[in-house]
């Protein structure tokens, strides 16, 4: 038998070879979709019924089984969204050129960092 180096990262099986999150996840998902395609079955068909369920019992699945560095799937979504849309994105290094109103001609920082390539490669 194979002994890991880093035992942090095992993880104790409950039942079916499955851990306590996998086993609690995959029971809510067929607690909540079993019933769903049960109700579903007449209304909308046994096929119909069917995908009803499986887009209901996914997320559960995905909590369950999705790990990316150590962090399950909510955690690791939850950062995503962090990132993405609650925090400010980079900003851009600006600066004011105090001498653009006696020049006559406003310079942003972009222009500027050229201008200086330019100067430099021409020497």
């Amino acid at each position: 038998m194979d002994v890991p180096n880093d035992l942090s990262r095992v993880k104790t099986k409950l039942a079916f070879n499955l851990t306590k999150r996998q086993l609690i996840c995959f029971g809510g998902g067929g607690l909540v979709g079993v019933p769903a395609y049960l109700l579903a079955r007449g209304p909308v068909g046994s096929t119909g019924a069917m995908f009803l369920m499986l887009g209901i019992m996914l997320p559960a699945f995905l909590m369950a089984m999705y790990e990316k560095d150590g962090l399950p799937f909510e955690k690791v979504v939850r950062n995503i969204i962090r990132a993405r849309f609650l925090r400010p994105g980079p900003r851009p290094y600006r600066t004011q050129n105090i001498y653009a109103p006696f020049a006559g001609k406003e310079v942003s920082a972009s222009e500027h960092k050229d201008q200086k390539r330019r100067t430099r490669k021409g020497r």
